[in-house]
């Protein structure tokens, strides 16, 4: 079970802004290490823009789940995390993290502020310390009300797109992402193309045997 990355940011009317971040990414090779960040802070930024206010979510990319809460007031964090880590204890997390953080920033500075001006020093702790779900959840009691709340689960980052949206468009289009970043999402994506069609292709000469 593995945290990968977590950050507070501000909804606004047509953009997300990032307040602070912080991120694990020792899984991940050195060479990658500044793609995969630059991606995540795209990701989680997306997935607050197009997340309602007052909702939770929680959406599956690939082999990761990205954990997202949306308050009234438009504050906002997101948790990437993989597969086997509970989902309880990531919205525990969020929970915890906005609650702390609307107490020790104004919200006066949530549009405009960025990582270099937010005072908040917190992320870093929470985040090694939530890498051990079962140690954190002892030690955080869980409200009640958060269990009876709809989490909504999206399958693909494709279904919380606009009709007529397509993901490569809009990474192609992002300003979190470096060419450096766009060419390893290309890449990647077409590496996975066509391992899909490589599966696609054996099992269809399978069936045609049998």
């Amino acid at each position: 079970m593995k945290l990968y990355s977590l950050s507070v940011l501000h909804k606004g009317e047509t953009k997300s802004n990032l307040l602070k971040s912080a991120y694990d990414l020792s899984s991940f090779s050195f060479f990658q290490r500044s793609s995969v960040q630059e991606f995540m802070t795209f990701t989680s930024a997306l997935i607050v823009e197009r997340s309602a206010h007052g909702s939770r979510a929680s959406v599956k990319e690939q082999e990761y789940l990205c954990h997202v809460y949306v308050r009234n007031d438009s504050l906002s964090a997101v948790v990437i995390a993989d597969s086997e880590y509970p989902q309880r204890v990531a919205f525990t997390l969020l929970d915890k993290v906005l609650e702390e953080f609307s107490r020790q920033v104004d919200s006066i500075d949530w549009p405009s502020g960025n990582p270099e001006t937010i005072n908040y020093k917190a992320l870093d702790i929470h985040l090694a310390k939530y890498q051990n779900p079962r140690e954190a959840d002892a030690m955080t009691k869980v409200q009640a009300e958060l269990d009876e709340t709809k989490i909504i689960l999206h399958n693909t980052m494709e279904s919380l797109l606009e009709r007529g949206e397509k993901l490569d468009d809009l990474v192609q289009k992002s300003e979190h992402l470096g060419n450096q970043s766009k060419a390893f999402y290309k890449t990647r994506n077409q590496c996975l193309r066509d391992h899909n069609d490589s599966i696609l292709h054996n099992r269809t000469k399978y069936n045609s045997i049998v």
